[in-house]
Parts: structure tokens; sequence; C-alpha cells
């Protein structure tokens, strides 16, 4: 009886280290797939068009986003809160700087005429349609919807964007009054739930974004994977960028007054490698799990054919 429970656990210990082996090898096979992919699709040359692109238009964005804003009186008290808010993400330690130049800017837009401000929306536009092209580039799609049908949908972003956003800074608010009365009773639970909220903001949007952007059906657990490996890096990349530019001001040195384009450029285009290596993880989980369900499937075939070649 020794002998057998003893023969027993050994093999229970070798079915176990072979388990943990091949899960291990499948790990590195997937890894060394997403690097290989990421690389295939030269995602920092994608980064940087994307920040050029976006640097271009960030003015118009931010001006149709804040003029649609203010044609709902429910949401104009809102607009300190949300300029608050993507200033502070646009360029950690420089958003103060940063937001005195843009809304200089977007305070022209009022003096402009209608052909001028019907060219900033146009290229407000133009940057969702080369987020939309580069994203469905990573899923290898290449069958797109039709020009009106895209245009309709880059205007509903651009309308509901700022709407939705606007919401979910009224619906942050309203629940930060609400733990901080919690803290009476449970003590700390506020600056715990302030810690995360950074975390769950990125989490939901870059889900969003790989969930309804490509133009395939996306399953949900591999966005969220996507998701997750995007908002850590996110939160990673804002707080190392705040440490660089609170302790190396190298580009403060050269260029003086106007370190701030740089930055942003710099910050712009990391936060694009970000959004792409999250959309890389996504698309590269769903193409294996499409390879698995085509062996699977063609398994069967195969040893038919396997039969009648031995009849």
């Amino acid at each position: 009886m020794g002998f057998d429970a003893n023969f027993m656990t050994q093999l229970m210990m070798l079915s176990f280290l072979e388990r943990t082996r091949q899960r291990l090898r499948a790990a590195w096979l997937m890894l060394r797939a997403y690097f290989q992919r990421c690389q295939h699709d030269q995602i920092g040359m994608m980064g940087g068009y994307l920040a050029y692109i976006s640097l271009l238009s960030l003015v118009p964005l931010l001006g149709v986003a804040f003029s649609i804003l203010q044609a709902f009186p429910v949401f104009s008290s809102l607009r300190g809160d949300l300029e608050r808010f993507l200033y502070a993400n646009f360029l950690p330690q420089k958003g103060d700087e940063l937001q005195g130049y843009i809304n200089g800017f977007i305070d022209n837009i009022s003096q402009m005429t209608t052909v001028s401000i019907l060219v900033l929306v146009f290229v407000a536009i133009m940057l969702l349609h080369n987020i939309d092209k580069t994203l469905n580039k990573i899923w290898r799609v290449h069958k797109r919807p039709r020009l009106i049908i895209s245009l309709s949908i880059y205007w509903m972003i651009l309308t509901l964007g700022p709407i939705l956003l606007g919401v979910s800074i009224a619906l942050t608010s309203y629940l930060a009054t609400l733990t901080h009365m919690a803290d009476d009773y449970t003590a700390g639970l506020s600056s715990h739930l302030l810690t995360l909220a950074p975390y769950g903001v990125s989490l939901l949007a870059f889900f969003m974004l790989y969930q309804l952007v490509p133009n395939l059906k996306v399953r949900y657990k591999h966005a969220f994977w996507g998701a997750l490996l995007a908002s850590i890096l996110f939160e990673m990349l804002k707080t190392g960028f705040a440490l660089y530019i609170a302790h190396f001001a190298t580009y403060q040195a050269i260029y003086g007054a106007l370190a701030s384009v740089p930055l942003l450029f710099v910050w712009i285009h990391l936060c694009w490698l970000v959004v792409l290596l999250g959309a890389e993880l996504t698309a590269c989980l769903q193409e294996h799990q499409q390879h698995q369900a085509k062996s699977l499937s063609s398994q069967p075939t195969e040893s038919k054919e396997s039969a009648n070649v031995a009849g």
C-alpha cells in the first residue's frame, strides 16, 4: 500500500510538472508571437504618425468638444472639471501651462468664420479616421464600412463623446461626495477609492476602444486583457513621466519657454504606444484563439482522411 501511494504521488507530481511545462511553453510562444506581431506592425512608427496627427488635431478636437458642451447648459458648469481632468492626463506636471496655451487658441475659435469652423471639424474627424484606420490595420481588417457610415460614426463620437465624458465626471464627483460621507463609518474609504479610480477609468476607456473601434467582433475577455495591460502601462507612464519632468529639466534647459511643445509630442507618442500595445495584445489573443479553433475543427477531417487511406 505504501509503495502504491508513493507511486501515485510521483505520477501526480510528474503530471503536474508536465502541465506546468506545457503552460509555460504556451505562454512563452504567445509572448514571442506578441512581440513579433508588434515588430511586424512597426508600432513605433504607427505611434509617431498618430502623435503627429494628434498634435495637429488637438486644438480642433478640444474646440469642438467644448463647443458641444457649451450647447448644453446642464454641462456648462462641468467645463472646469473636464479641463482639469483632460489636461492632467495630457501632460503630467505641465497641464496648467499647457491649459493656458490651448485655451487661448480655443477662445479664438469664436471669432472664426463658418468655413473655418467647418475646416476645424474636418480636421477633428480626420484624427478619428486615422485612429480607426490604424487600429483596424492591427486587427487585419480590410473590409471597411461605406464613407457615409464612417462619417456618421465619427460625428456621433464627436457629439456624444464630450457629453458622456461630462456625465462620467458628474457621476465621479457624486460618488466622491458619497465616499467622503462614508468615511465617518469606514475610515480611509475615499482615499482608497480615489487611488483606484484612475485605473478604473483607464481600464473602461481602453476596453471600449478595443471593443468598439475594430470593424469586427472582439471578444470581451480579449478586450479586457488588452485594456488591463494598457491601463497599467498608462498609469505607470504617468508616474514615470511626472518624475522625469520634476527631476530632469533637460527639455527646459534646451528649449526654454518652448519646452512644453516637444514634451507634449513625446507624451502623446508614448500614450499612443501604450494604446497600440494593448491593441496588439487583444488582436494577438483573438488570432491565437481562432487558430486553435481551426486546428480543432480540422482534426476530425484529418482523422477521417487517414482512416480512408488506411482502408
